[in-house]
């Protein structure tokens, strides 16, 4: 995926495959939004705040067609992480004494309005991003990705009654944030494995010509999320067992997280 762009169909399908889940797991669980989450001041009611804001965001962007060159994914995604705790205030302090039934029917009728976007959306435009100008399907993928983390998030802080992870959206968010890897560390001297969702190849270092490279990390979709949004760190999920590393440079934690 490294370099690619995202193609805006099913990128935005990976959007509204998540969105509707969490649609459907809301009101089973919505005497529970005041239970905290591991955001650092982020209840449940707030993390759905945030995604009723991601999905507003899709349809303001979608709404705006510029003529402007599409930005990296990668630097977007930069400038996303250095924005994140401005973004976790605001949206804090926006939601505060807002009731449950309420965060729920503004969650639902800014799903309507993605859902009507995203289906009439042009493949070829470019957007304006919250962050600067993208590519639509690679915007759409941001999105996704948004939608697959804080969903993991809305489990963890709710065991036993987590929201499902649809597996296209956390296809796209796995691609994703491999790809940011790549394009941050260049190179060839690791190869970072995520089955079964991809690959890359990434940090520099010797140059090998052919074969694998002389150190491979692999690891489930769902670790890789959560190292990669810095929900863990490198040296717990090594030693919990979550992540296989061979070679001397298999070891990552210089390159993460890619945002938070």
């Amino acid at each position: 995926m490294s370099g690619k762009a995202f193609a805006a169909g099913p990128a935005g399908s990976a959007v509204l495959a998540q969105a509707d889940i969490v649609d459907g797991w809301l009101e089973s669980v919505e005497g529970s939004f005041g239970a905290p989450t591991r955001l650092a001041g982020w209840s449940v009611g707030d993390v759905v705040g945030h995604l009723t804001q991601t999905l507003r965001t899709i349809c303001s962007a979608l709404a705006d067609p510029i003529g402007a060159a599409p930005d990296p994914v990668a630097a977007y995604l930069g400038r996303l992480a250095a924005a994140a705790q401005e973004i976790r205030d605001r949206e804090i302090e926006s939601g505060r004494g807002i009731a449950s039934t309420a965060r729920i029917a503004s969650y639902r009728e800014a799903l309507g309005a993605a859902r009507d976007a995203v289906g009439a959306v042009e493949a070829a435009t470019v957007v304006r991003a919250p962050r600067g100008p993208l590519r639509v399907g690679d915007f759409l993928a941001t999105r996704a990705m948004e939608l697959a983390v804080h969903s993991d998030d809305l489990g963890v802080a709710l065991p036993g009654a987590e929201p499902v992870l649809h597996p296209d959206t956390v296809r796209t968010g796995v691609r994703l944030l491999t790809a940011t890897l790549a394009a941050r560390a260049p190179g060839r001297t690791v190869e970072v494995r995520v089955p079964p969702f991809g690959a890359v190849q990434c940090v520099a270092g010797p140059r090998h010509t052919r074969g694998t490279p002389p150190a491979v990390v692999e690891m489930t979709p769902i670790v890789w999320l959560r190292l990669a949004t810095g929900r863990v760190a490198w040296p717990d999920a090594v030693a919990a067992g979550d992540i296989a590393a061979s070679g001397e440079r298999a070891d990552l934690s210089a390159h993460l997280p890619l945002l938070r």
